[in-house]
């Protein structure tokens, strides 16, 4: 049975723009993906320099995290849970939270006045994640952490063909690696939390939507693997 990763809810809960159709086009593509890896063991692969550096950042927002809500000891989880539809693994699931970190790529992408989520799509990975655990309440935080140095080069490098120059500018790399520093901002203030609390009825159209994608599913897989 299809399983949907909690990271791709915001994928299937898109509303089709044709009131003729249940499944967006956005769903309905990402149900292609999964289904080209099933038949063929052709997975889709996606990484940009945003993607890397929360990866190579996230037990840094992590600490952040630690050092600045009161939640107690925080640490990175490896446990994946699965249930009937779901399948995920929450960045930090302790008695006392349950957490998921989003590390911005610079100030510009750093919610600092937000009051809602920016991104509803984090607010379904969390709803699953809830499921998931067991849990009714549950943290979104985002964090303004340095950037790696190895991504800071490569921004250098970027930079420096965009204005077509050949040698080095030590005006341009200061520029550039000012953008990626944040230590003069308060630590306080380099992270934004978003509460979220557990919806049994978010849920539940999750669910629903996970049983019509299934439908979908069974088609594309069935009409690909006719005689």
């Amino acid at each position: 049975m299809l399983k949907i990763r909690c990271s791709a809810l915001g994928k299937i809960m898109t509303n089709s723009r044709s009131k003729s159709e249940v499944l967006s086009k956005t769903c309905k593509t990402y149900l292609q993906e999964l289904a080209i890896e099933e038949m063929y063991g052709i997975r889709k692969e996606f990484s940009s320099r945003y993607t890397d550096k929360g990866n190579l950042v996230e037990d840094e927002s992590i600490s952040l995290a630690q050092e600045v809500l009161d939640f107690g000891l925080m640490y990175k989880n490896e446990e994946h849970f699965n249930n009937d539809f779901l399948t995920g693994t929450p960045d930090v699931n302790t008695d006392t939270i349950l957490l998921d970190v989003k590390s911005s790529y610079d100030a510009t992408t750093f919610p600092f006045f937000a009051e809602d989520i920016p991104n509803k799509d984090y607010y379904y990975q969390l709803q699953g994640y809830m499921a998931l655990c067991n849990k009714r309440k549950s943290v979104l935080a985002y964090c303004l952490v340095n950037t790696p140095s190895e991504i800071v080069e490569d921004e250098v490098r970027r930079e420096h063909w965009k204005s077509h120059l050949i040698d080095e500018s030590e005006e341009l790399r200061a520029e550039v690696e000012a953008r990626h520093n944040f230590d003069h901002i308060p630590t306080e203030k380099r992270i934004k939390t978003f509460e979220v609390r557990y919806d049994k009825d978010v849920v539940k159209a999750i669910y629903d939507r996970i049983k019509e994608c299934r439908e979908y599913y069974k088609t594309l897989i069935d009409e690909n693997t006719k005689d």
